[in-house]
């Protein structure tokens, strides 16, 4: 059973940076695509970044592109979250998801283990 724990979240001003972190435990890290979706208050959850296995591919949304990059560490079993230039609007719990289907995807309802979650807030 894969195992998947965040941190790194808290309360930033705007403009302000956060790295998330997402450490693995209780799989084959290398072999799971890995994703970041955020839950605001009073909304559904949504996608944010996804990462190929090796890291060699990366996707955003697009509310997000440009400021945030997702990257991995496959001998720490670790994925990141680098968000830059945060807004009041990227308030909410982000999540971390492990997906060991084929494809690299943007699809919640794709994605086989996910974290408890991180708040992160950011005041304006």
């Amino acid at each position: 059973q894969v195992q998947l724990v965040e941190s790194g979240g808290g309360l930033v001003q705007a403009g302000g940076s956060l790295r998330l972190s997402c450490a693995a435990s209780g799989g084959a890290f290398s072999s799971y695509r890995m994703g970041w979706f955020r839950q605001a208050p009073g909304k559904e959850r949504e996608f944010v970044a996804a990462i190929s296995r090796n890291g060699g591919a990366t996707f955003y949304a697009d509310s997000v592109k440009g400021r945030f990059t997702i990257s991995r560490d496959n001998a720490k079993n670790t994925v990141y979250l680098q968000m830059n230039s945060l807004k009041p609007e990227d308030t909410a719990v982000y999540y971390c998801a492990a997906n060991i289907g084929a494809w690299i995807t943007r699809t919640e309802s794709e994605y086989d283990y996910w974290g408890q979650g991180t708040r992160v807030t950011v005041s304006s």
